[in-house]
Parts: C-alpha cells; sequence; structure tokens
C-alpha cells in the first residue's frame, strides 16, 4: 500500500507526475539518473512548490523547446520539485505557443519601446532595399525573444509568490480540519467517559 503524505494536495499532485523510476529508465537521463531519484526533489514542501512552479515557468518561456530537461537540471541545485517544475513548463506547448508568441512580441516591444524609436530610425534607412523583409523578420525574432525574456522573468517572479500563498492557504486549511476532527473525537470520547 502506498503510503500517504502528511497533505492531500501532495497527494493528489503526485498522481499526475512522472514516477521517480520512469525518470530512472529514461535513455536520456541515465548518465545522472541518480541524481534525480533523490527523494528531496519529488517531495511536495512550502520551499520545493513555489521553486518547482518558478523554475517551471522560467525554463517554459526562456527555452520554449525542451523546456523539460532544463527544468530538470535547474531545479537539482535549486532543490525544486522537480515533477511540478517539468509538469508546469506545459504552459508553453504547441497548442498555446502561437499566443505566447504574440504576447513575447507585444512585451518584448513594449519593454523596448522598439515601435517608437528604433524601428522608425532603421527602416528609414532600408526602406527601399529588397531584403526589407529580411530585416523585418530578424527584428520581430529579436523583440520577440527579449520578450520571452522578460516573460521568463516575471511570471517566474510571480509564480513563486502565488504558488507559495497557495500552497500555505491550502496546507493550513488542511491542518484547521485536521484539528476539528481530533477535537470532535475527543468532545465524544469526553462525553462518553461522563455519561
Amino acid at each position: 500500500m502506498a503510503t500517504r503524505s502528511k497533505t492531500w494536495l501532495a497527494d493528489k499532485l503526485r498522481g499526475f507526475f512522472p514516477k521517480r523510476e520512469e525518470m530512472a529508465r529514461n535513455r536520456y537521463l541515465a548518465p545522472i539518473a541518480h541524481r534525480f531519484l533523490s527523494p528531496e526533489l519529488w517531495r511536495f514542501t512550502r520551499r520545493s512548490v513555489p521553486r518547482g512552479v518558478a523554475l517551471g515557468l522560467f525554463a517554459a518561456f526562456i527555452v520554449p523547446i525542451g523546456q523539460i530537461f532544463l527544468a530538470a537540471f535547474l531545479a537539482l541545485p535549486m532543490r525544486a520539485n522537480m515533477p511540478l517544475a517539468a509538469a508546469v513548463t506545459f504552459v508553453t506547448n504547441p497548442f498555446t505557443l502561437p499566443f505566447w508568441l504574440v504576447v513575447g512580441n507585444k512585451v518584448g516591444a513594449f519593454t523596448l519601446k522598439v515601435d517608437a524609436v528604433t524601428v522608425g530610425v532603421a527602416n528609414q534607412s532600408i526602406e527601399s532595399g529588397r531584403f526589407t523583409w529580411l530585416f523585418e523578420l530578424f527584428e520581430l525574432a529579436g523583440v520577440t525573444a527579449f520578450g520571452f525574456v522578460v516573460l521568463a522573468i516575471v511570471t517566474s517572479a510571480l509564480g513563486y509568490v502565488v504558488s507559495g500563498a497557495v500552497w500555505r492557504v491550502i496546507v493550513s486549511r488542511r491542518r484547521a480540519q485536521r484539528l476539528r476532527k481530533m477535537e470532535a473525537r475527543l468532545d465524544q470520547r469526553l462525553g462518553a467517559h461522563h455519561g
């Protein structure tokens, strides 16, 4: 029989993530699989959960392809919850990537103020050239890449704060429920003795 953790949420989350043994059998991870088997990387604690969320979001935006491996490698030195870090990276996936590309471009353009200053000056100098489309493509890619860097930093910071707060609220509610149940059982026992 599987052991039950101290919190209901950890038990529920554990069912969605890859098992330690599955990670150990992965041929790409084989040379360092022993590091991924460390129990502290698989625990759901008040410190490992926010770290896992933050690292997952950072990896998702900094490298939109192959982000799971980056999140797993970052989880090692940070002692973050590795399955959670890997799962959070799915915020950027083939279905959501077009949306995030648009958002990344808008964030990058806003942050750099490219539309107002740089683009106007640069476009005037090459407006009559045959390779205008190539310049625009590089400009678009650069602005979008910068937007993804900003998104990686901002979302990971927000993810850390929000997930830490949510974790504390959920754990405190579960503790309060357990205390109420214990008090009710104690009241029943005391009532039975007096009766």
